[in-house]
């Protein structure tokens, strides 16, 4: 069989490595190393000083935590398993406001096998060769045993797949990969490849229909000559462009920036979709209960500390990281979304306000009410210099009888109204902007 021929279920690359991301309900803090897993290449060690830099500060403390108070730990690890190895895990602490116990756990495998059935695995298709990857000696459950517990797919913040990252490189013979000559064209198989990477999915998985194949390559990110990337909803892939020659060669840094800037710039991606879930779980609840200035006082209140954290769309002069960022962002629809949430949250609370002013207005317009006739009642008898018990209680009953009868107007029933019901409107009204 030719390699133009040859499916990508059948290929081995040269180099190939995968990493796994997977929600969490972290049970104790972990007595793992603090930082991210510091992977190495030649002299250059990936921790957490080498990465900051490429992070704006905010980032960099909720992908790192800070001194003292760390947010992130690894453990290398060494498990082999069907063409699998296991380098190590991280656990990175994505507390939100309703869920502080939320975690993202990441595994690092190299993988020595066909990538694609791996991933197709990983993704669960029906049509997959293998089963499902992280079982056996690989099952998150049993590695995480008593420090983390892998939340259903059903329960808060849960994904029906954990994401995963593909690297891989090809050899000389990986024609479909390959760039022609060292500034020649990219042949339609390569874009082709990296989607399904990403994609985790075959042509028999999902046929792609000759009028929109060339949409699949628009979203390429062309990081350089060397090789792209591509980020979909449920995973991410980096494909290389020329052979991989091997120890020392170029690929070592990409599959090193793979594993750590990279993979960091798609991890905050990751904390601000979560955060936006929950914040728009939160503002569908805000009426719900009578305590409206309440519950919409700690919305804002959240939205200001995610915005001040976790929401940035660029990150650093670094393009590539920044690249990946808004491609996450783009595909999670994560801007449209949280714009959606101001501006409901901008409705609620302009709604909150009107309630308390409306209140306010009605309690003042109570006391004009109650104040104004017996005050006057008791005005003229301190004029005409009235000591008289029986006169005083006679001005009292005048003012109660007048105090009722102006609650008989119009005023005074507008006055009952915004005390009785203002709230009850106001959340109607409220209810039915938010549907």
């Amino acid at each position: 069989m030719t390699d133009e021929a040859q499916p990508l279920d059948e290929v081995t690359g040269a180099r190939q490595e995968l990493t796994v991301v997977l929600p969490v309900r972290l049970l104790r803090t972990p007595g793992w190393n603090e930082g991210p897993f510091p992977f190495e290449s030649g002299s250059r060690r990936a921790d957490t000083v080498t990465r900051s830099p490429y992070f704006a500060p905010a980032s960099a403390r909720a992908l790192y935590g800070t001194p003292g108070c760390p947010c992130r730990w690894y453990l290398p690890l060494d498990v082999k398993q069907d063409g699998l190895h296991l380098l190590g895990m991280e656990i990175l602490r994505a507390a939100t406001a309703r869920r502080p116990e939320h975690a993202l756990a990441v595994l690092h495998f190299s993988v020595e096998r066909p990538l694609l059935p791996v991933l197709r695995a990983l993704g669960g298709r029906r049509r997959a060769s293998l089963g499902d990857t992280l079982t056996g000696a690989f099952d998150p459950a049993g590695l995480l045993a008593g420090t983390a517990d892998v939340r259903n797919a059903d329960g808060p913040f849960g994904i029906a797949r954990p994401y995963s990252i593909a690297f891989m490189t090809p050899a000389a013979h990986h024609a479909p990969a390959l760039r022609h000559g060292t500034e020649g064209d990219l042949p339609p198989t390569a874009d082709r490849w990296l989607w399904m990477l990403a994609s985790r999915s075959a042509p028999a998985d999902f046929p792609i229909a000759p009028e929109t194949a060339r949409d699949q390559s628009k979203d390429v990110l062309r990081i350089s000559a060397d090789w792209s990337a591509l980020v979909l909803r449920q995973g991410a892939a980096f494909l290389g462009h020329r052979p991989d020659s091997g120890t020392g060669d170029f690929y070592e840094f990409g599959a090193l920036h793979s594993r750590t800037v990279y993979l960091d710039a798609l991890l905050l991606g990751a904390l601000q979709r979560d955060h936006i879930d929950e914040l728009a779980n939160e503002l569908s609840e805000v009426f719900a209960s009578a305590r409206l200035a309440r519950r919409a006082a700690a919305l804002e209140r959240n939205i200001a500390v995610f915005r001040s954290t976790y929401w940035r769309r660029h990150l650093t002069a670094h393009g590539a990281a920044n690249d990946l960022l808004l491609a996450f962002q783009h595909r999670h629809r994560l801007p449209e979304r949280f714009q959606e949430i101001l501006a409901e949250a901008a409705d609620c609370s302009r709604l909150v306000q009107t309630q308390e002013s409306q209140q306010i207005s009605g309690a003042l317009g109570i006391l004009t009410i109650l104040g104004l006739p017996l005050g006057t009642a008791l005005g003229v008898l301190q004029v005409l210099d009235d000591h008289s018990v029986a006169h005083l209680l006679l001005a009292v009953g005048l003012s109660v009888v007048a105090t009722a009868a102006v609650l008989t107007t119009r005023y005074g029933r507008l006055v009952l109204s915004s005390l009785r019901g203002a709230a009850g409107q106001v959340r109607r009204s409220s209810s039915r902007a938010a549907r």
